[in-house]
């Protein structure tokens, strides 16, 4: 039976195979196209909000950071243009070796069709149509004879409507392949540029990491500082997390614990925000993460390592931050003229640091996008940067999985 059966199966599974690939190389172009208008939205956001540059120049650290992420950016774009020009190259190659078989078929049709009309040519009178009707031995071969015609003219007509068809196809499929390479041809154009762009920025790296490693103390005490900053922040959150959980659990006459005692309606906010984890909305209406989640090695000195326990997002000056999810203001902290917000969803906690004007207060409720307080401007360099953050009880999470397409 297996063998008998055999190759029908392997026909069939071919030509799901087949289709299926077809079905799978349209999705991943639109897919490419996608992420390819993305990189470009987001390297004219670098362009607009990371170069920003005031009367004084930006640190050490920061140029460094920003060209980085230039870099960083354009690689990715050059990568999937060149994904999109090899998908592409392949659609071309199809639809020429389609075009060449339509046209072979094309060609057996209307000889064919041909052959067709030059016999009903020769029997077109209506006295031969008579006479071969009425020399039938019976009147079944008569009724047989007639229906034969009928088939005939039927048979005569569908190989024209093929023709027209086939013909449509033909036309259809020129024009899609002369779509096909001029879009190649742009693409290939556009990622010459890309290249060229990328090959002049990593020069200007180049030339950055010579600068600075003449002012090798001066970016050193710069990473430090970073560095210190972003430790003191850290610290505050940790100790003020803990306070809060302290408190929750007092309240709920519970020992102490590491994690918050949750009413039914916080479990509920907190439920919800788990179901939200890669669909949350970016803190900022628009902005392009200037320093993501991690730990980073240094570009100039490798041994030199950073964590950073949120993302620094670079906005337009006078944005707002916005709420990513409802909740409660748990607590506002302000350092140096310079407001942290922390926002309690459950047992999630969202912070928004480096607000220079402040929309709301302690105990709060806030809805998904309210305003909660104009970040900050540096009027030395012209950069307007937000610092996101976000823990589930104590521990610290990646802000790049939760927030849609950060």
């Amino acid at each position: 039976m297996n063998l008998r059966y055999g190759k029908p199966t392997f026909v069939v599974y071919l030509l799901i195979l087949l289709v299926s690939g077809g079905l799978y190389a349209q999705t991943d172009q639109k897919a490419l196209e996608q992420k390819r208008n993305d990189l470009i939205k987001e390297i004219n956001d670098i362009q607009q909000l990371l170069n920003k540059q005031g009367t004084e120049e930006k640190s050490l650290v920061t140029e460094m950071r920003d060209i980085k992420r230039k870099i960083s950016v354009r690689e990715q774009l050059n990568r999937v243009t060149n994904q999109q020009i090899n998908l592409l190259s392949s659609k071309i190659k199809e639809n020429r070796k389609s075009i060449a078989k339509l046209t072979e078929d094309l060609e057996v049709l209307k000889k064919n069709y041909a052959k067709s009309i030059k016999q009903s040519y020769k029997n077109r009178s209506q006295q031969n149509r008579l006479m071969f009707i009425l020399s039938s031995e019976s009147f079944k071969q008569a009724y047989k004879r007639m229906e034969y015609m009928r088939q005939y003219r039927n048979h005569i007509k569908k190989q024209g409507q093929t023709i027209q068809q086939k013909t449509q196809e033909l036309n259809d499929l020129n024009v899609s392949l002369l779509a096909q390479v001029k879009e190649k041809e742009k693409l290939i154009q556009e990622n010459r540029d890309v290249r060229n762009k990328l090959e002049s920025e990593k020069q200007e790296q180049q030339q950055l990491i010579a600068q600075i490693q003449k002012k090798e103390k001066t970016y050193k005490a710069q990473l430090k500082d970073k560095q210190s900053e972003a430790d003191r922040l850290e610290q505050e959150i940790d100790r003020l997390i803990k306070e809060a959980i302290a408190a929750s659990n007092a309240k709920a006459g519970k020992a102490n614990s590491t994690t918050f005692a949750l009413t039914p309606e916080e479990k509920m906010i907190a439920s919800s925000f788990e179901a939200n984890k890669g669909k949350l909305i970016w803190p900022v209406e628009r902005g392009v993460v200037s320093l993501g989640y991690g730990t980073y090695t240094d570009p100039v000195y490798p041994t030199i390592e950073q964590y950073n326990s949120g993302v620094n997002i670079a906005t337009e000056e006078g944005a707002t931050a916005r709420a990513v999810f409802e909740g409660e203001v748990l607590n506002i902290m302000i350092n140096n003229g310079k407001a942290n917000v922390y926002i309690k969803h459950g047992n999630y906690i969202t912070t928004y640091c480096n607000l220079a004007k402040l929309y709301v207060k302690k105990g709060d409720k806030v809805t998904r996008k309210q305003s909660l307080g104009v970040i900050f401007t540096n009027k030395h360099t012209g950069k307007t940067e937000l610092k996101f953050l976000l823990y589930r009880n104590q521990t610290k999470q990646n802000p790049e999985l939760w927030v849609y397409k950060m």
